[in-house]
């Protein structure tokens, strides 16, 4: 029978598949005693499968390339350090040697007790870690019984469940699954962000789902509107047809968009950078007619490996970039790495009470100074090659950002001692991500060449809002009214100070907030290549003047819903 499911959109486009329902993971294993003579066997049996986890992981890792090394790859190697945590292993064996309990109920003892110490945690982050320790549990007892780890998925299924790890998503596309539908989950978690760069339609939020679809239903998915139509009728799938061919209607006009300027009806020319941290990247960024690379990511060099990358590999990989952009400027950020990333080099710094607020980023780099200095040397190596941009994160205030700039100037000042080409000009720009760097903008904007604004991490510090907290998916959203103003600040700020502003976030990706950021005086925008023609659509069918006559009336908007008014007046 037709039965019609709401959720809320995550990643766009439509699909029709058969559902395949996977229910939420729990290990239900009842208590099992073993002998003294079985103890031995049974720790060799728990041991093959803890290391065929980890080759599994190792062998998903190698395979991954472009976005997906980071987005997928990060979760990967947090999964791996979870295997390596004493604390998870030298408790198995001891349920298994001393208590004497089966490999599965040990697994079992041992989630809980992990489990009870997350949950009894105050950090919203720390807590979330918490879904990765069940991930890497399941894969553990997966292989203890040879089973398959990940959901196989079928061609033309869409799969429905409680909720998607990031480190899924890319196996369940190449499988051939069509969508994606989950009863929890945030549009702005890390697996909605990596289906989006995918193209896989995702809905989240979609209350009841394990309850009313059954597996081997039909289903009609819509990724922009959040709709499920279970058993459609002969009209649902009419719909569905004509939706698909305008969609690949405006394919083609898209494609249209490679050659155009990005232009306002009003004859206003804006900036569209990309974000990159892969060759792959950089080529479609320059395929597609980006101005620049807006954010150079280098964490990748740091984050897959036991050894630190030296001047000469990071040299290449930052001079590779530089030449692939055949001239655009491409702006490198410097290390954005903490104990919130999984780092096997020891770089970052083990067991901080809260991560996202700890030694990271400009922090992190100012303390490893002989790394950064490493770094910066190579960055300023490859601005021989062409035009090239530093850009710091996390930076609070105006010493951090002295510091930088004195250290920039030695190591170019020594690479021009020792005969290195060196550009004469390197420009210094700051990520605007830390709200107090936000407010203070005025009393250091006179020592940076340009400005780019981190929305992800700035929207989550300013509204003390974890995004990938399924339960504050409605708290953390751009469309705050101190978000708005607090961006309008710092745009207006360098445009007085006649410094580049640009926004790197995810709102910068989505064509829905181009109005709003015009607007709000945004005329840099940096975006992953994915969307970059959506968002050069909707920059030129936009009239930034009347836009701007509408400021006032947009930041007069005291919450979200006189926004989403102002939103769609505005389209």
């Amino acid at each position: 029978m037709r039965t019609l499911l709401a959720g809320h959109g995550a990643s766009r486009g439509s699909a029709l598949g058969r559902a395949r329902v996977r229910l939420p993971h729990a290990l239900d294993v009842a208590e099992q005693r073993i002998t003294a003579a079985e103890v031995e066997a049974e720790l060799q049996r728990l041991h093959a499968a803890v290391d065929a986890t980890r080759a599994e992981m190792h062998d998903l890792r190698t395979r991954l390339h472009g976005a997906l090394a980071r987005e997928v790859g990060e979760f990967l190697d947090l999964h791996a350090l979870l295997l390596d945590d004493p604390e998870l292993l030298h408790g198995l064996d001891e349920l298994i040697r001393v208590a004497r309990y089966g490999a599965d109920y040990a697994l079992r003892l041992q989630r809980d007790r992990l489990a009870a110490v997350f949950e009894g945690m105050d950090d919203a982050y720390l807590k979330s870690r918490l879904d990765d320790l069940d991930h890497v549990i399941g894969r553990i007892h997966a292989h203890l019984h040879k089973r398959a780890t990940a959901p196989k998925g079928v061609a033309g299924e869409i799969l429905v469940s409680d909720n998607v790890a990031p480190s899924e998503m890319a196996q369940l596309q190449a499988q051939g699954v069509v969508a994606i539908v989950t009863a929890g989950g945030s549009a702005l978690s890390h697996s909605a962000i990596l289906a989006r760069s995918l193209h896989l339609p995702l809905v989240v939020g979609a209350a009841h789902v394990l309850q009313k679809i059954n597996d081997g239903d039909v289903l009609i998915v819509d990724g922009d509107s959040g709709e499920i139509v279970v058993e459609p009728s002969a009209e649902d799938l009419r719909a569905y047809r004509s939706r698909k061919r305008e969609a690949a209607k405006e394919q083609r006009e898209l494609g249209r968009l490679r050659s155009k300027p990005t232009r306002t009806r009003d004859g206003e020319d804006i900036v569209l950078l990309a974000n990159a941290e892969s060759r792959e990247d950089i080529a479609r960024a320059h395929a597609l007619g980006a101005a620049g690379l807006g954010l150079f990511r280098t964490e990748f060099l740091f984050l897959q490996r036991r050894e630190l990358p030296d001047e000469e590999e990071q040299f290449r990989v930052y001079r590779d970039a530089v030449l692939g952009m055949s001239g655009r400027p491409v702006t490198i950020r410097t290390l954005d790495l903490g104990a919130d990333k999984a780092d096997r080099t020891g770089l970052a710094l083990d067991n901080e009470d809260n991560p996202a607020l700890g030694l990271r980023g400009v922090r992190l780099s100012l303390v490893r100074d002989g790394i950064f200095d490493t770094q910066l040397r190579a960055i300023a190596r490859a601005s021989g090659y062409g035009p090239v941009r530093v850009l710091v994160p996390m930076v609070s205030g105006r010493e951090e950002i002295l510091a930088v700039r004195r250290r920039l100037k030695r190591v170019v000042g020594q690479l021009r001692k020792q005969k290195r080409e060196v550009a004469d000009e390197i420009p210094f720009g700051v990520m605007i991500e830390v709200p107090a760097a936000a407010f203070a903008v005025h009393g250091f904007v006179d020592l940076v060449d340009f400005l780019s604004i981190g929305t992800n991490d700035l929207v989550q510090y300013l509204l003390a809002a974890d995004r990938n907290n399924e339960a504050l998916g409605e708290l953390y959203s751009p469309l705050h009214p101190g978000v708005l103003r607090l961006l309008h600040s710092v745009i207006e700020t360098g445009w007085q100070a006649r410094k580049p502003v640009a926004v790197c976030g995810e709102i910068a990706a989505d064509p829905r907030f181009v109005p709003l950021l015009l607007a709000l005086g945004l005329n840099e925008f940096s975006l992953h290549p994915s969307t970059l023609l959506e968002v050069r659509r909707a920059i030129r069918n936009s009239d930034r003047a009347a836009l701007l006559s509408q400021t006032y009336k947009l930041l007069q908007a005291r919450d979200r819903a006189g926004i989403e008014r102002w939103m769609e007046s505005a389209s």
